[in-house]
């Protein structure tokens, strides 16, 4: 299990869980939350991610063990899980993940088969277009709306824009992780930014996303007429995006692992916890 667990990185499900409780939340906001619909919402991340993770690792076994940075800690190229089990393990999670819409309304189940499209096709964009960051971003945004649709049954401008957020939050600190492997990825020649841009350039853009991702939040937060603990996270999760880029130059990667995981986790869980914290408040 351990093993497993470390194929998926299921500790990175922190990045987009908190934006699946918000969705869920917004949508709540008229009733009292369904707690079983809570717990199918969770599963499906955990199922869907994990097929996703899995699918990446499968499918870029070669590059993975081609490339000296994760030769020995991935597992297929170390040996540590097979190919064909961690095929299997994507097609068990892929079909878990289908059912358990089935148990949480119609258009959830309809629309599992798209999502799954979208997750697992990530895998394949960076051998042919520099927006595979993008389409990372794209995958993960389908959280809140995902969630906010399995208790509501239908499309709202907030939990879109929520997605949208995601959108450009996540493609942002991809850009910054994908500068490791630059030198990597040209001579294999598959597609980035940093590829295509440079390091420099790269990171001016993963700004820019970053930039229209806190633009969008403040957006919501108006539209919303959110309170004082909405905006307590919208602040500390704003000025975490602006902090990340302090730790990264385009001639210094030694932060990068802190820029990535430690502080897009921390403002995540913040962010999450001060907009339900708002939700609870205006519900009183």
């Amino acid at each position: 299990m351990r093993e497993y667990l470390s194929l998926i990185k299921f500790s990175h499900t922190i990045f987009a869980m908190p934006f699946a409780l918000i969705g869920f939340f917004l949508a709540s906001k008229d009733s009292e939350p369904e707690w079983i619909t809570l717990f199918y919402v969770v599963l499906c991340m955990i199922f869907a991610r994990s097929a996703a993770m899995a699918f990446n690792r499968y499918i870029d076994k070669d590059i993975d063990t081609a490339n000296e940075r994760t030769a020995k800690i991935r597992e297929i190229p170390n040996g540590t899980i097979t190919a064909k089990n961690a095929l299997i393990f994507v097609i068990i999670n892929s079909m878990l993940f289908i059912g358990v819409t089935f148990f949480i309304n119609s258009l959830c189940f309809r629309l599992s088969p798209i999502a799954l499209i979208i997750i697992l096709g990530y895998s394949f964009t960076k051998r042919f277009t520099a927006l595979c960051h993008l389409v990372l971003g794209l995958g993960l945004s389908l959280t809140p709306i995902g969630a906010y649709l399995a208790v509501s049954g239908e499309f709202a401008i907030i939990p879109i824009l929520f997605s949208f957020v995601v959108l450009f939050w996540v493609s942002g600190f991809d850009i910054i992780y994908s500068m490791q492997d630059e030198e990597f990825d040209k001579d294999q020649k598959l597609h980035s930014i940093p590829v295509l841009l440079g390091k420099k350039n790269a990171l001016i853009l993963s700004r820019v996303l970053h930039f229209i991702a806190i633009l969008i939040l403040s957006h919501i937060g108006k539209t919303a007429n959110s309170g004082e603990f909405y905006w307590i996270g919208f602040s500390i999760f704003s000025a975490l995006l602006i902090y990340q880029h302090t730790l990264v130059r385009d001639n210094d990667l030694s932060k990068i692992n802190l820029a990535f995981f430690t502080t897009n986790g921390i403002a995540s869980v913040i962010l999450g916890v001060f907009v339900i914290l708002d939700y609870i408040m205006k519900n009183q």
